[in-house]
């Protein structure tokens, strides 16, 4: 599940076009944005697309790499804005 959640993460921070960090990084940002993609699922009624079962856990590919995409636009935003970084 980890490795999943790491190319979740990593897929969202490359077309969200922010990276948040290495591999730890990533870990954490896909299983974020796993329950922040569900969230917005489920807040909007949108079907879970596809998901994976890793021990009778289900996984949401498609929704954790949508919550981290999320999450690093949120995040680099919050960075440029508070931070000054490069516009």
């Amino acid at each position: 599940m980890l490795l999943i959640a790491a190319v979740c993460g990593a897929i969202g921070q490359s077309l969200a076009g922010y990276s948040l960090g290495g591999c730890l990084v990533s870990i954490v940002v896909g299983f974020i944005g796993a329950y922040l993609g569900t969230w917005l699922a489920d807040r909007f009624d949108l079907p879970r697309i596809f998901e994976i079962s890793i021990e009778g856990k289900p996984f949401p590919i498609v929704w954790a790499i949508i919550g981290s995409m999320v999450l690093a636009l949120v995040i680099g935003l919050l960075r440029r804005v508070f931070l000054g970084g490069p516009r």
